[in-house]
């Protein structure tokens, strides 16, 4: 049986595992002494434009309400984010940056800078705009769930890095 994918695209595809990968593992060593999780970062980089709901964070990290519950209880178990009632819907809690939390994502995204290679010849925002077309080109396993590209100009946060669109589950 012969694959009718292009050659190249299926290369592609095995170098982009390998990046990813490489990237997390780099990520991991970098945030570690700042005792984040990658997981951490994507919260705190989906309220970094201002506090959401629980659900609202979930949707603009791309993952699942319950799966983000445990990220949020760790970061304010340590006093990066706080979780208030919402005034008219007791069951939402706002979700919101303490100063603590504004001050470790700053630091871990200086902690991820370093960790990158600042070869000059490679063209980051080529690679960036391709990347978010193959993003965008994947058909979502669950239709209704994703970001509108609206919802992604609103947070300038996420156009910054195409990687922050990643299941937090493969993250703790």
């Amino acid at each position: 049986m012969t694959s009718s994918v292009d050659p190249d695209a299926r290369n592609s595809y095995r170098l982009l595992t390998v990046a990813a990968r490489m990237v997390q593992r780099r990520q991991d060593d970098a945030l570690a002494p700042l005792g984040l999780t990658r997981a951490a970062v994507i919260a705190l980089e989906g309220l970094a434009l201002g506090p959401l709901n629980q659900e609202q964070l979930a949707s603009v990290v791309h993952v699942q309400s319950q799966t983000l519950g445990r990220v949020l209880t760790r970061l304010e178990s340590t006093g990066h984010i706080t979780r208030t009632r919402h005034a008219s819907d007791r069951r939402q809690f706002k979700v919101e940056l303490t100063a603590a939390g504004e001050a470790a994502l700053e630091a871990a995204r200086q902690a991820e800078i370093d960790a990158y290679p600042t070869d000059p010849d490679i063209s980051w925002r080529v690679l960036c705009e391709e990347l978010a077309k193959f993003v965008t080109s994947i058909p979502s396993p669950h239709p209704g769930t994703d970001v509108e590209p609206s919802e992604i100009g609103q947070r300038r946060a996420f156009r910054r890095l195409g990687k922050r669109a990643t299941n937090l589950r493969s993250l703790d």
